[in-house]
């Protein structure tokens, strides 16, 4: 147990150690890490109430077995040519020799072997393995390790799987020591010193320094422990005996049982560190796109407003041009000499509507009409857009997924999103009926200014409504005239009459024209509020989710930031214990 090693001053250290880590695994459990990766860094909060811990890894006929039973001088594992270690061996003191399965991938050996008193080993099945299951056996159980004793063939020194596995020993931040066992087979120093510098120039190439390294027999080592001892010195056994016994003293073994948890602590923090930030990319460019469609619909309903007042002003100009033609038509109409004309009611009434109302109504309908054409439209560009936009963002979404298994829960639920709001604004688009959508809005324009107006819509047209208003300011101009006219006629009555039916009809026009505008305004600004509530329920949740998850993402980052702080902090407290 560490326990046992520790002085009182390292207590505050184990602690702080433990509580950085508790702290990471919770931060890593928030970003939904991988089971493997949580597994790890439990077994290496656990790791700092165990003995110390040699993992022993190889290719299969590499001699780890052989090199075990010589390290500990007995045979407690079983040597062979082909693959005997079919599960992690943990080999532990005790009284007597036994074997206990405690899982069929996990078998406990006990020995009474006083190497094992402070040192638990682990033999793993070979990395080249023919039942791949082993492998993984073996890489599952590296991270637990506090040493590494990575044992090469001289016969086959570090192959391409060597190589490979090393490489994901090193990214665990493992002290790593390099055994070259079998150097028996060497008929000269030479064949072996050409091992040696082959080794260390691969080795140190992945590892990025050159590992302690020792070449040695077990075979050798074996017979000498057994009874032969002229074979011992050429089993170089003994440097690597003493740098285990003596190099790894209890503080250094501390040590690296304090540095291994932290290796792992700082390995999963970077991998992490770097999966938030890349999920924070992810968002910023979800950011944009947001910001975009925001802009951009910002952009439409300015175009939609100026477009709209330029569209009215066109209809206004048909109304105005139609008072002209009222007051042109007055004053060729009260005159003194058309008096005979004005008793006419109905011959008066019928040349207002013919020459003053003209086709004002028609005109009315049809740039009413176009300006329904033009809000439907305009609607119908504005989710083209957004859909456009949206259908490039799940291509670069998709692009930007491959290969990276550690977005696990978040992309699958921004994907899900990103989908649901596509397939509503493609939905929108392929649905968009533009009969439907004009004929709701004329409707809704003509019972506007209908009501407007005081006039039942029924099933008339606008420009009906418009012939109705007209007409009525007619009948009510004209009689008004037709009274004063009938009540005295003099020089200075007809003009004084006609003056006050340009006022009238100027007051008529005006009012209809405000009314017609202000139904037509009420309308539109119904449509655009309806579009942009449309547009904001279809990206909602999308929105509230890249925004909550920019909000939780930046806090982890800082979290992590912070944790690889005081990992580094712990760091350099355990190098400097003496």
């Amino acid at each position: 147990m560490v326990s046992t090693l520790l002085r009182p001053g390292d207590q505050a250290l184990v602690a702080d150690e433990r509580r950085v880590l508790e702290s990471l695994r919770d931060l890593l459990v928030r970003l939904e890490a991988t089971p493997d990766s949580l597994e790890a860094l439990a077994r290496s909060i656990q790791q700092l109430d165990e003995l110390f811990l040699v993992v022993i890894v190889g290719e299969f006929n590499a001699g780890k077995s052989a090199f075990i039973n010589a390290l500990l001088g007995a045979p407690v594992l079983k040597e062979g040519v082909t693959p005997t270690t079919a599960q992690v061996n943990l080999l532990q003191y005790g009284d007597t020799a036994t074997r206990v399965e405690r899982s069929p991938h996990l078998h406990v050996l006990t020995a009474p072997v006083e190497f094992l008193r402070e040192i638990a080993i682990v033999d793993t099945p070979g990395t080249n393995a023919v039942i791949r299951e082993h492998e993984a056996i073996t890489a599952d159980f590296v991270p637990r390790s506090d040493l590494v004793l990575f044992v090469t063939s001289a016969d086959r020194p570090f192959t391409e799987t060597e190589r490979q596995f090393l490489t994901v020993i090193r990214d665990w931040g493992k002290k790593i020591v390099l055994v070259i066992n079998k150097v028996d087979l060497f008929e000269t120093d030479a064949d072996l010193q050409q091992v040696l510098g082959f080794v260390a120039e691969h080795a140190t190439a992945v590892l990025g320094s050159a590992p302690d390294t020792f070449p040695v027999s077990a075979k050798l080592a074996m017979r000498a422990k057994q009874g032969q001892p002229q074979d011992w010195a050429p089993s170089r056994f003994e440097p690597l005996e003493r740098y285990i016994h003596e190099r790894l003293d209890q503080r250094e073994r501390l040590r690296l049982k304090l540095a291994n948890p932290l290796g792992i602590g700082q390995a999963l923090s970077s991998r992490y560190l770097e999966v938030t930030e890349g999920r924070l990319t992810l968002l910023q460019d979800d950011l944009r796109l947001l910001d975009d469609v925001e802009k951009q619909h910002a952009v439409y309903r300015q175009d939609m407003d100026r477009q709209f007042e330029l569209r009215m002003g066109e209809i206004e100009n048909v109304l105005l041009q139609m008072e002209q033609r009222g007051h042109a038509y007055f004053d060729e109409m009260l005159r003194i000499g058309r008096v005979v004309d004005l008793l006419n009611r109905s011959r008066v009434q019928d040349g207002f509507v013919r020459e003053v109302v003209a086709d004002a109504p028609v005109q009315i309908e049809r740039k009413v009409s176009e300006l329904i054409d033009w809000m439907v439209s305009a609607d119908l560009r504005q989710w083209q857009q957004v859909n456009a936009h949206l259908a490039e963002r799940r291509r670069q979404y998709r692009d930007r997924i491959v290969g990276d298994p550690e977005l696990a829960t978040f992309h699958v639920e921004r994907g899900r999103l990103l989908e649901s709001v596509g397939k509503e604004a493609q939905r929108v688009v392929e649905g968009f009926d533009r009969q439907r959508e004009a004929a709701s809005l004329a409707e809704g324009a003509r019972n506007a200014v209908a009501a407007s107006a005081a006039v039942g819509a029924g099933a008339l047209g606008l420009g009906t409504l418009v012939t109705i208003a007209a007409s009525t300011a007619a009948a009510d101009i004209t009689g008004m005239v037709l009274a004063g006219v009938l009540a005295t006629v003099g020089l200075f009555i007809v003009p004084a009459r006609r003056r006050k039916a340009k006022d009238d009809l100027r007051a008529k026009i005006r009012d209809l024209r405000e009314t017609l505008a202000r139904a037509l305004r009420t309308q539109f600004q119904q449509e655009v509020v309806r579009s942009t509530e449309r547009l904001n329920d279809g990206i909602a949740p999308y929105s509230r989710f890249v925004r909550a998850e920019q909000q939780s993402l930046g806090a982890v980052r800082e979290a992590l930031v912070t944790s690889q702080g005081a990992l580094a902090e712990l760091r350099a407290r355990v190098e400097a214990i003496a």
